[in-house]
């Protein structure tokens, strides 16, 4: 199995329409308990995949991790655990993560300093007003933890250009952490580390791709779920990546320009 990776704060979102110059003067959305993010490049590469010998594809998209499934709609998430009584519960501080896509918030600063607006504190309460009320601020990430047993998921969301659904679910657990250098710490993890992946198999059944991959098609973009010690990696790098290409399109084509005539 390879080692445990990092995981980073991304994403994006988008507006259909090409709105006129506005600087919300009092707003119903509480910035500054929230964190908001720029969004950037996900950690993750497209390295090729393929069937082991004999094995059949599966349908990743069938996969959950704590109930949670790729394409999940933002609201039935944020259902499932703000509202049910589930193993898992929120992180107490910024269990929601919002984000403005990087070349939304490059249109947005521009029309604020249209507007005379140079001051970095208002500067970013203008770029924030205008993105929430556009649609382009969204829920990008969802944090929950598990306080028992120290368990945790980060759950990834697209922007509204792709309906603000799970692209990527991260879980992790102790199981890659060692107490101390005695030999009793040793066999305590590896006996963890066979519980863990025992129940990875009972779970999902034998990795279809390597052995620790298991794979909806020989495309990387395709749905897939990584196992590492103490940690599942369940992405649909396809969905990312198209929504990615249609923010960047529509965010160029709704540039604020000044008419020019010549």
């Amino acid at each position: 199995m390879q080692k445990k990776s990092k995981f980073f704060k991304v994403f994006l979102l988008i507006a259909f329409f090409n709105a006129t110059v506005c600087f919300a003067a009092t707003d119903d959305f509480d910035f500054e308990n929230f964190a908001i993010t720029e969004s950037g490049n996900a950690d993750l590469t497209t390295s090729s995949v393929s069937l082991n010998p004999g094995a059949e594809p599966v349908t990743v998209n069938n996969f959950d991790i704590a109930g949670i499934m790729l394409g999940m709609s933002f609201n039935d998430v944020e259902t499932l655990f703000f509202k049910g009584k589930g193993l898992y519960a929120p992180r107490e501080k910024d269990s929601i993560v919002y984000s403005i896509q990087k070349e939304w918030k490059y249109n947005l600063d521009y029309e604020c300093r249209q507007q005379g607006i140079v001051v970095p504190k208002e500067l970013e309460q203008c770029i924030n007003s205008l993105a929430k009320n556009r649609g382009l601020l969204y829920a990008s990430e969802l944090h929950l933890v598990r306080e028992n047993t120290g368990e945790t998921i980060v759950v990834y969301f697209t922007s509204n250009a792709d309906d603000n659904v799970v692209w990527r679910i991260v879980y992790n657990n102790d199981v890659n952490e060692l107490e101390g250098a005695h030999e009793k710490f040793t066999d305590q993890q590896e006996k963890k580390i066979l519980t863990f992946w025992q129940g990875v198999l009972d779970k999902y059944g034998a990795p279809n791709s390597g052995t620790d991959k298991w794979i909806s098609t020989n495309n990387s973009y395709d749905p897939m779920m990584t196992a590492y010690y103490g940690s599942l990696d369940m992405v649909d790098m396809g969905r990312y990546t198209s929504d990615i290409a249609k923010n960047i399109q529509s965010a160029r084509q709704n540039f604020p320009a000044k008419p020019y005539a010549f």
